[in-house]
């Protein structure tokens, strides 16, 4: 698995039918520090991540272990967003409160109520 910070989404509409629905996001990968390497990958998004969200990703054959992704085309897959990490004792990120959603939360509907 690899560290990488969400900074786009790709949109594409005509692709694989097996990739319909699927979220596709820009990651820049990251080194053990939380430094940007300037490598880049696209990636399924499984877990609803949004930009900005540090993840973590796995590339290849173990992007296809997921429920979303299983018998799909893809190498590279984000599994989980980090809340923080370490490295030797000493902490590298940690996502502050106002980072935090909760998991499939509603969004506000556009335009107001209706009567």
């Amino acid at each position: 698995m690899q560290l990488g910070r969400v900074v786009g989404t790709v949109v594409s509409t005509v692709k694989e039918p097996r990739m319909k629905e699927l979220k596709l996001q820009v990651v820049r990968l990251l080194d053990e520090r939380g430094r940007e390497t300037g490598g880049y990958t696209v990636a399924v998004d499984a877990v609803g991540a949004g930009h900005g969200d540090v993840v973590l990703f796995a590339a290849g054959s173990s992007a296809r272990q997921t429920e979303r992704t299983d018998g799909r085309p893809t190498d590279a897959t984000i599994m989980a967003i980090v809340d923080s990490f370490d490295v030797e004792g000493r902490v590298v990120y940690e996502a502050s409160a106002a980072d935090e959603r909760p998991p499939e939360a509603p969004r506000p509907r556009r335009g107001g109520s209706r009567p």
